[in-house]
């Protein structure tokens, strides 16, 4: 009949303060001393035995109000039920010596019962405030019931195992009575510790040693009851000293400090996955109960009525927690309902649920039609804020979406920063009024345009018809019509028409005959003189790919080469176009000793770190030396480029490869980027000098750009010469290449010659 429940406490295992360690020394001083005095069998054992367990009990209630005290506030009513289990359990233990004192009985009396119950009882609310605990009412309710079931189910066992010689007469003895309730008690509080610390978490000291004194006062009231029993229990009986040291234990644990974050109770919670042992907990020993209510029965076929009543409120038990068992996982199914169809971020429908609707609405019949939104320059806002803001930005555009369509319309988020509205027979709106009204709601406030932290967004519409056999094809349809919308400038959206879908079906299939136009040796490289203005010999080109479409005819770059970059084609291209330039200027230079040839290099290849490995490669294939290969790169190329691109530039520098910044001037022509990077040439567009012969700003802008080359010591190549009138201006202005068809138009360069004068 002793001791109190207890609860787990997460603590680091610092050391603590000089007076609290002082409190736990004195306790575990009279724990010493009464071991002595017990073991050594000194004169008033039984006083002592009770004067150390009251001292005990009193200063570990002392220092459970303490760490209440000191510890932050999700940890204070754990810490206040100890204490109040503990100041239980010295009254307790006073009435007890109390009621000893002038008589040999065991003051089993229904006070000293009824405080040792309250202990049992504020020890496992304690339990149930701790972080570790679960936080929702049936989670602790659940817990509770595992430790009522274990431990109703050691009432049969014990009666086996204790009781099985008692008689229906010494039933009228209070301890023989009630006496497993002790140990059964006990075992339910040791059960809901287990429950509430968790399969996966990490043990922590104060978590020990509370569940080491259950333990200790488990074995006490389990040896006491037995020797009672039986007949040989006298007060100052050794196992007396287990009780106090049950004390000492939690009076240890209430000197560690608090765990470094209470943010740890989000994460300490109910783990979603635990082991079998952890859901088989409550029902194994009731396997037990059975075989022990069987034992139990009297030769006259009569089963004890404490067993019977054990038994009984056991079932009920039993029925309960499955009651709750079948209650979340009902909530568990709608949890998984919920996270099978909504957007965990925006909380919109989701791509499955979207799909579903739009087949429901398809079956319907007509008129159905379908919006595909998507964000212009999202992936901005991710690179320049971080994800965090461009999740709070989806939040925000899913709801001003939300707020536009109404009642007219089902939104949905399908991914990323792509969402979709469903329209169906229902809602009567005009999807081209929905979707102004949705460009209207995505417009950025003042606020959020001055930062930059709003895309604009592209809309694509697409009505339901004959020609859509199923959904898929309507969806289809909606993200045709919407890069539509993108090509078209964004910000803007664009229906369906036959004409767009035929134009996405001949993209598609251009797509498709470009992934074989490599390996099926379509692709052949023309090569453009590029003129030494002063001498007029050709000693370099640039080497430009066609594409012989065994359908379509021969087709120039700009038919191919942005599909090839979309598709990530252009990076075998490039490797292909590299190693064949290089073959053909090793013949050139059989002649020509100093010949080079010029080959562009997408953006999407010089972000790749395999770019030496291939140029290497080419050049070491085709026997040419580096210097006499330039790769051409475009400033918007070199400007998204990170600190990554500019050292593979620098390596490839190293190697003696050279590098032409080309179309100069018509991107962002930043000075802070030519010190950085090792290029050897600049190459003026061609929309400067076509415009030499009329316009003295563009022949400013040529002079300026071949003196600012001649300050960073780069040569200048001048693109798209036509006219005798250009040759001679960049040609008077100082250029030192020439390119363009005054020279030579692209073709098969077999040999490099002298252009005439």
């Amino acid at each position: 009949m002793q001791p109190e429940a207890v609860t787990p406490l997460p603590a680091a295992p610092l050391p603590a303060a000089p007076l609290r360690r002082a409190g736990v020394a004195v306790a575990a001083a009279v724990v010493l001393v009464e071991a002595l005095w017990l073991l050594a069998g000194l004169p008033d054992a039984a006083l002592a035995s009770d004067l150390g367990a009251i001292t005990v009990a009193s200063l570990a209630a002392t220092g459970c109000a303490s760490a209440a005290r000191r510890h932050p506030t999700p940890l204070r009513r754990f810490w206040v039920l100890l204490a109040v289990t503990m100041g239980l359990a010295a009254a307790g233990r006073t009435v007890w010596a109390a009621g000893r004192l002038g008589s040999d009985e065991l003051p089993h009396t229904a006070l000293v019962g009824g405080i040792f119950t309250a202990s049992i009882i504020t020890g496992t609310a304690a339990l149930l405030c701790s972080l570790s605990a679960p936080r929702s009412r049936v989670g602790q309710a659940r817990a509770l019931l595992d430790g009522v079931i274990v431990g109703l189910a050691l009432v049969p066992v014990g009666w086996v195992v204790v009781f099985h010689d008692i008689t229906a007469a010494d039933l009228t003895d209070p301890l023989h009575g009630y006496g497993l309730l002790y140990p059964m008690l006990d075992l339910m509080q040791l059960t809901v510790l287990v429950a509430v610390a968790g399969p996966t978490r990490p043990v922590w000291r104060p978590m020990t040693l509370i569940g080491v004194s259950l333990a200790v006062r488990s074995v006490a009231d389990v040896v006491y009851v037995s020797l009672v029993v039986g007949g040989s229990y006298a007060p100052g009986h050794p196992v007396d000293l287990c009780w106090p040291l049950s004390y000492l234990l939690i009076g240890v644990a209430a000197v560690h400090p608090p765990p470094p974050t209470c943010a740890g109770a989000t994460e300490i919670g109910e783990s979603p996955l635990p082991p079998w042992w952890r859901v088989a907990l409550p029902y194994v020993p009731v396997g037990g109960a059975i075989v022990a209510v069987v034992l139990a029965r009297r030769p006259t076929g009569q089963t004890p009525h404490l067993i019977f009543i054990g038994m009984m409120t056991l079932l009920g038990a039993l029925a309960m927690r499955q009651g709750l068992a079948a209650n979340e996982n009902l909530r568990l199914v709608a949890r998984l309902r919920q996270l099978a169809y909504a957007d965990q971020l925006t909380g919109l429908p989701n791509r499955l649920m979207f799909t579903r609707r739009l087949r429901r609405a398809l079956r319907d019949g007509p008129p159905v039609a379908v919006l595909i939104l998507d964000l212009d320059g999202f992936k901005q806002v991710n690179d320049r804020f971080g994800h965090a803001t461009g999740d709070t930005l989806l939040t925000s555009i899913a709801g001003r979406m939300r707020a536009a369509v109404g009642d007219d319309g089902t939104v949905a988020r399908l991914g990323g920063d792509e969402f979709a509205v469903l329209i169906d027979g229902g809602r009567p709106v005009a999807p081209e009024r929905l979707a102004e009204r949705l460009l209207t709601a995505l417009q950025p406030s003042p606020g959020e345009e001055d930062v930059g932290i709003h895309p604009s967004a592209s809309i694509g519409i697409a009505e339901y018809g004959p020609q859509h056999a199923s959904h898929t094809d309507l969806l289809r349809d909606a993200d045709i019509a919407m890069y539509a919308a993108k090509a078209a400038g964004k910000a803007a959206y664009r229906v369906c028409t036959p004409a767009l879908r035929e134009s996405a079906v001949t993209r598609a299939e251009l797509i498709a005959d470009l992934r074989r136009a490599v390996d099926e040796r379509q692709l052949h490289l023309d090569y453009q003189p590029i003129v030494d203005l002063a001498t007029g010999q050709v000693r370099s080109a640039e080497a430009l790919v066609r594409w012989r479409h065994p359908r379509l005819g021969l087709l120039n770059p700009a038919a191919f080469l942005p599909l090839a970059e979309e598709t990530g084609l252009v990076v075998p291209l490039d490797r292909w176009v590299i190693h064949e330039a290089c073959r053909a200027a090793a013949t050139w230079r059989q002649r020509v000793p100093d010949a080079t040839v010029a080959v562009n290099i997408a953006a999407a290849h010089l972000r790749r770190p395999d770019l030496i490995a291939t140029v290497t490669a080419a050049t070491a294939g085709a026997g040419l030396a580096p210097r006499a290969l330039t790769l051409e790169l475009t400033e918007s190329a070199l400007i998204d480029g990170s600190e990554a691109v500019l050292e593979r530039l620098a390596q490839l520098r190293e190697l003696g490869i050279r590098i032409a910044i080309d179309d100069f001037g018509t991107g962002y022509s930043s000075l802070s980027y030519l010190h950085r990077i090792p290029a050897t040439e600049l190459k003026i567009d061609r929309s400067f000098v076509a415009r030499l012969d009329s316009d003295t700003r563009a022949y400013a802008t040529v002079e300026m750009v071949t003196r600012l080359a001649g300050a960073f010591d780069l040569a200048v190549v001048a693109e798209g010469v036509e006219t005798e009138g250009q040759h001679a201006a960049v040609t008077a202005i100082g250029c030192v290449h020439g390119q363009g068809y005054r020279y030579g138009r692209p073709g098969a360069l077999t040999t490099l010659h002298r252009t005439p004068a």
